[in-house]
């Protein structure tokens, strides 16, 4: 199979796109391009529009300006293109609930251009792909929720597509079915370039390998999960459990220039639970540890913690103050 990584051309290419509605703009001139063989996270509250981006990028929406062009083909001009080369699953995915899972993929193997033989053959793959053999003959509407989703994906993947726009993909999905399309997703992720939009940042978080933060239309970050978390580097704070005087700590706490602010509460026993924030990215950690020895402090816990895709969402999206 070709390395996907090794194409220097850009799966998705995207310049000064907007669109409106009426008079309000809902993507405004928006710039990115999405390399080949990734899993990239479209991030943002409703309305920040996500999911504009992703309808037109699949060819079911016009722009209002600019142009986007996917596996080379533009959007606008070569739309039919697009489509060959686009597997699409939008949010609430319209699936036909009179029809049996079998019938239905196949059917829709059909409509997106493939002769009997080979959608016959497809159907086949995505079925045992998405483990759908024990409701292959079951009627859609019957289904849990879970198994829809199931068949949403085969549905986008059964043309076999260079590029997948999943919007909101466990949206009402139990955490167990979560996992499973979870693991479906980053399977699919090893053979195709993934564009996957989701309230659910932890799933996000494990799943993409880029970002890409909506905001009122604009992107306000684009970059990978770890790169985001090291621009925050700077607000690592510290958690340590001391026994040890209240006031002595607030002493200690207030003497060490390298604290800009803490926060003491009580903690089990006669230890206290401090939070401290470093000025200037400093790690406090060998510093706390060497004051503990020093004092004689009983020392429990010295930990520097990980920033979180909330917090990293919360921060680029919010004032600098609000943070």
């Amino acid at each position: 199979m070709t390395d996907l990584h090794a194409d220097a051309n850009p799966m998705i290419e995207v310049q000064n796109l907007t669109k409106y509605y009426g008079g309000k703009a809902a993507i405004h001139d928006l710039c990115f391009s999405v390399p080949r063989g990734e899993i990239i996270g479209f991030l943002g509250p409703n309305g920040a529009g996500k999911s504009t981006t992703m309808r037109i990028l699949a060819g079911y929406l016009s722009a209002s300006g600019g142009t986007a062009r996917v596996a080379g083909f533009d959007v606008a001009r070569e739309s039919n293109m697009v489509r060959r080369q686009v597997g699409f699953m939008p949010e609430n995915n319209p699936l036909h609930e009179d029809m049996r899972v079998r019938e239905y993929l196949k059917f829709r193997a059909r409509l997106k251009g493939l002769n009997t033989q080979k959608s016959r053959v497809r159907t086949e793959d995505v079925v045992e792909q998405f483990s759908l053999g024990d409701v292959r003959n079951r009627m859609i509407g019957e289904l849990s929720k879970g198994f829809r989703q199931r068949v949403g994906l085969a549905d986008a993947l059964v043309h076999e597509p260079e590029l997948l726009i999943l919007d909101e993909p466990t949206i009402g999905l139990d955490p167990h079915q979560i996992r499973i399309v979870r693991q479906h997703i980053k399977s699919m992720g090893k053979h195709h370039t993934v564009l996957i939009s989701s309230h659910i940042l932890p799933e996000v978080e494990v799943t993409c390998t880029r970002l890409l933060i909506f905001h009122e239309g604009n992107i306000l970050a684009n970059d990978t999960p770890t790169a985001l978390e090291n621009a925050l580097e700077g607000r690592h704070r510290i958690t340590v459990e001391l026994n040890a005087p209240q006031e002595a700590l607030n002493q200690a706490w207030e003497e060490m220039a390298e604290v800009e602010q803490h926060r003491i509460l009580p903690a089990e026993g006669e230890f206290h639970r401090c939070a401290l924030t470093p000025r200037d990215g400093e790690d406090l950690r060998q510093r706390v540890s060497a004051l503990a020895r020093a004092r004689g402090w009983p020392l429990r816990e010295l930990t520097r913690e990980r920033h979180t895709l909330e917090d990293i969402f919360v921060h680029i999206t919010s004032p600098e103050e609000d943070f």
